[in-house]
């Protein structure tokens, strides 16, 4: 009981200097919509997603990271009230909406 006791105290103090740096290990899309280890100099997905949303009613359903003319892009997958799917492609670095796939 001992031993166990002291495995899982030295798992936690293992474990404590990177969480503290934040250093874990969440992609950096998704659970917190990308706000956890995002680059400084890119727009805050949650800031994006509420730029959509005011912009176009629905719901958000995913994002990915990708690249358009040398620039980092957001791809947002969006589900319209009606139902229609699409998929914005955001500049990362400025917040602007360069395009809309479907919807």
């Amino acid at each position: 009981m001992i031993a166990r006791l002291a495995i899982a105290a030295l798992m936690v103090l293992s474990a404590a200097p990177a969480l503290a740096a934040g250093q874990d290990e969440r992609p950096a899309l998704g659970a917190a919509q990308g706000d956890v280890a995002r680059p400084a100099h890119l727009i805050p997905l949650s800031k994006v997603i509420a730029n959509i949303q005011a912009r176009t009613p629905g719901q958000y359903l995913n994002t990915t990271m990708g690249d358009q003319g040398g620039r980092p892009v957001y791809r947002i997958q969006w589900r319209m009230r009606d139902g229609r799917m699409a998929v914005f492609t955001v500049d990362a670095e400025t917040g602007a909406v360069l395009g809309q796939e479907g919807g």
